[in-house]
């Protein structure tokens, strides 16, 4: 039996804006609203399931996406275009770096909802 990661729900306090700055970010389309979700579909088939919630606080999340080199200089250029904080590490320690985890660049930011973003050219524990 093949097990795949189909698609997750992402909270947001406004599902359009949520999902349209994910996409924005990573250069993808924001796909037709279905029921109650707006979906980011990542090339692997992952789709991301923007779901509003109706007021009450929500856990922030973490999602990572493995991108190349050029991928992530494209990515990159854009966060830093829209003038967006960014750090090296999930603690929010190191501002405005870059990591050189593992042999490759990774880097974190926030969404609008206060979600962890971020983009790795490699797979933690991949190097060694």
């Amino acid at each position: 039996m093949s097990i795949e990661l189909n698609h997750t729900i992402v909270a947001a306090r406004d599902k359009k804006a949520s999902a349209q700055f994910l996409a924005d970010i990573l250069g993808l389309e924001v796909g037709p609203e279905y029921g109650p979700f707006v979906p980011v579909a990542i090339p692997n088939g992952v789709t991301l399931d923007y779901y509003e919630r109706d007021g009450g606080p929500f856990v922030p999340q973490h999602y990572a996406f493995l991108v190349s080199e050029d991928e992530f200089d494209e990515i990159f250029g854009r966060i830093k275009s829209r003038g967006l904080t960014y750090w090296a590490d999930p603690y929010h320690r190191r501002v405005n770096e870059t990591n050189t985890n593992d042999g490759g660049r990774g880097v974190y930011w926030d969404d609008p909802d206060g979600h962890s973003l971020e983009i790795i050219t490699r797979p933690y524990g991949s190097e060694g």
